[in-house]
């Protein structure tokens, strides 16, 4: 039973697996769009800024005196942050190969990026190779897991029934030797076999 359990939950584990290449390739798109927006937005502050003779520090150093512009100086600050740290992911995963992006978890950690992603995922049938080695190592690991995890919880009963106290054997009694009545040749009165008198 367990074993069966085992390989029902590495199947599940192997279609799970299977589509993180299509996730991770669904994520890097909706990330490079993330990108190009910031981008967008951070080429035309710098180009304001460059208008009035400023870098993008004077520029935001002078964001001050009204809660408004210490406001929007926060806003560009987080932007130019997000906008960085994106597309240093973004070059990354474009460097990587399809079985190398699997092992980057740290890649994928944008919580809005990550959620739209997933939110309008579409699984797909794995036939490359970095899906196979994805549904291969999903299968394994769904199958230890179930396996492991089973095997814990029966071991304690199989404890109990091995330490159950085993039933008495009954004892048997000698069987009850009966006399019986034999006739002598010389006496033919009858006598107890084995009995003197």
């Amino acid at each position: 039973m367990i074993r069966i359990i085992a390989l029902v939950a590495g199947l599940c584990g192997a279609c799970v697996f299977s589509q993180a290449p299509e996730f991770t390739q669904q994520y890097q798109q909706r990330l490079a769009g993330q990108v190009d927006a910031l981008t967008s937005v951070v080429l035309d502050f710098d180009a304001s800024a460059l208008e009035a003779g400023l870098g993008r520090e004077e520029a935001l150093l002078q964001m001050v005196g009204t809660p408004f512009l210490e406001s929007r100086q926060g806003d560009m600050r987080r932007t130019f942050a997000r906008h960085a740290a994106l597309s240093d992911a973004l070059v990354v995963l474009r460097n990587a190969t399809p079985l190398e992006r699997l092992a980057m978890p740290l890649r994928y950690s944008d919580g809005p990026t990550f959620t739209a992603t997933w939110g309008e995922f579409a699984p797909a049938l794995p036939l490359s190779l970095a899906g196979m080695v994805a549904a291969g190592l999903g299968g394994v690991i769904g199958w230890l897991s179930a396996f492991g995890l089973l095997s814990l919880l029966v071991m304690p009963l199989r404890g109990l029934k091995r330490s159950a106290p085993q039933p008495m054997p009954q004892r048997r009694e000698p069987a009850l030797v009966r006399p019986t009545l034999t006739a002598v040749q010389d006496d033919p009165r009858p006598r107890l076999m084995g009995a003197t008198r």
